[in-house]
């Protein structure tokens, strides 16, 4: 394997790897390690060049890095992307080289799956390294405990605009009915709200409508539905200057990574009094749930902490309320100061 390292201010890493022969081209991203080693997932996607794939890693590394903040987690940030079609066959001598290229940075990175990858996948990297987590055997698919905190995000968010955390009744654009919006979809349905759902995927989308009585509407239309609560849950850069002038919704909470395009559009949700839950502190179950494997938690506690994510929304409404910045800002310092904390370590104590 080929392995070259890039440079990028404010990254501690970027790492490509090329196996010509195992047909693998993928790249690590790690953005920090100050809170400890970095974790975050594998993403197998068809990227028309590897400059657009790198800048879909940094981009998902540093979210990580502050989604392991908010979670509490003593892990940093990073991400590897793997360039190509993820509906192949030929996953073993593509999974094994990523694992070779996970082995190679000796630990500082942990791989999880993301889209395009699962569990199965995970495991045939552990073939080549002993630095992967959600396993089958361990921690498993953490699509159920990412769907748990985004219904707990839904809540807490729904506590703070309109009193009460009791969503039925209530309707819900879901956009994404793969894993994480199918069993978001599930809790929600549960709870008395009444879907709509898209997705580029019209099996995905069939199984939603059937199982959890919701209504399809096509992919591009699903940002301009009348409903009370937009939730993305498949790809990022969804809310943009095309996308955020259609809402009719008062709030997005939602499972994808990377929601605003640029952190300008999180102004102007603002703008239009939409009640923003930064993505990475909505998503944060999945990371949570693979500390089973990393830190040997126990299932109920890990559930707990995945709970919280309902308490640390709060707490983002109301900085942002009292700081009067747009609720993404509030979320980045939040982040931010345990990680400043982490870097400044106490000097001296203070005595009463």
């Amino acid at each position: 394997m080929k392995i070259s390292e890039r440079r990028v201010n404010g990254y501690d890493r970027v790492v490509v790897g090329a196996d010509e022969a195992a047909g693998y081209h993928g790249i690590i991203v790690i953005h920090s390690t100050v809170l400890g080693p970095a974790v975050g997932g594998t993403r197998f996607w068809n990227y028309t060049s590897e400059e657009e794939a790198v800048t879909d890693g940094l981009r998902l590394a540093k979210a990580m890095t502050y989604k392991n903040s908010l979670a509490g987690l003593p892990f940093g940030g990073g991400k590897s992307v793997i360039i190509g079609d993820n509906k192949t066959k030929e996953r073993e001598r593509i999974f094994r080289a990523h694992g070779r290229l996970i082995e190679s940075l000796g630990g500082n990175y942990i791989a999880g799956e993301d889209v395009g990858t699962s569990p199965a996948d995970i495991e045939i990297a552990a073939l080549e390294t002993r630095h992967v987590a959600g396993r089958r055997n361990l921690s498993g698919d953490p699509s159920p405990v990412t769907a748990r905190g985004v219904f707990r995000a839904i809540q807490a968010s729904a506590k703070y605009r309109w009193g009460s955390e009791d969503l039925a009744g209530r309707t819900v654009a879901l956009q994404g009915c793969g894993h994480v919006g199918y069993y978001l979809a599930e809790r929600l349905h549960r709870a008395g709200v009444k879907l709509i759902v898209s997705d580029v995927d019209q099996q995905k989308v069939a199984t939603v409508v059937r199982e959890f009585s919701g209504r399809a509407v096509d992919p591009e239309k699903i940002y301009g539905v009348e409903a009370d609560i937009f939730s993305p849950c498949a790809l990022g850069g969804i809310l943009n200057d095309h996308t955020i002038p259609q809402l009719q919704v008062e709030m997005v909470v939602g499972g994808a990574n990377n929601q605003l395009l640029e952190p300008r559009h999180g102004d102007a949700l603002e703008e239009r009094n939409i009640l923003y839950a930064p993505d990475y502190a909505a998503n944060a179950g999945g990371i949570t749930n693979g500390a089973i494997e990393l830190l040997s938690w126990d299932r109920e506690y890990t559930f707990n902490q995945v709970d919280n994510i309902y308490t640390t929304i709060l707490r983002i409404f109301e900085i942002a309320r009292a700081d009067r910045i747009p609720t993404y800002q509030a979320a980045d310092r939040l982040a931010e100061r345990r990680i400043e904390q982490a870097k400044s370590p106490v000097r001296s104590k203070q005595t009463l």
